[in-house]
C-alpha cells in the first residue's frame, strides 16, 4: 500500500473536501482519502493500478492541481 500527501493551495471548504474525495474514491485502487482543509493538504492510500500520476492527474481534471 502507498501513502501520497499533497498540498493543494485552493481547497477552502466541505464541498471541495467531498469533491476531491468523490473523485478520487471512483479511481480503482484507491483505498482511503483524507482531506484536511485547514492545512489544505489531501492524503491517499493507493495500491496498483492507481499511480500518483493518475492521481495527479485527476486533481488536476477537477480543478485541484496539487503544489509541487
Amino acid at each position: 500500500m502507498n501513502k501520497v500527501t499533497y498540498h493543494i493551495p485552493n481547497i477552502s471548504c466541505q464541498h471541495c473536501a467531498h469533491t476531491i474525495k468523490m473523485e478520487l474514491a471512483e479511481m480503482t485502487g484507491v483505498k482511503q482519502v483524507d482531506v484536511q482543509i485547514d492545512e489544505k493538504n489531501v492524503s491517499i492510500q493507493f495500491e496498483a493500478p492507481a499511480s500518483e500520476d493518475g492521481i495527479i492527474e485527476l486533481l488536476s481534471e477537477i480543478g485541484f492541481q496539487p503544489e509541487k
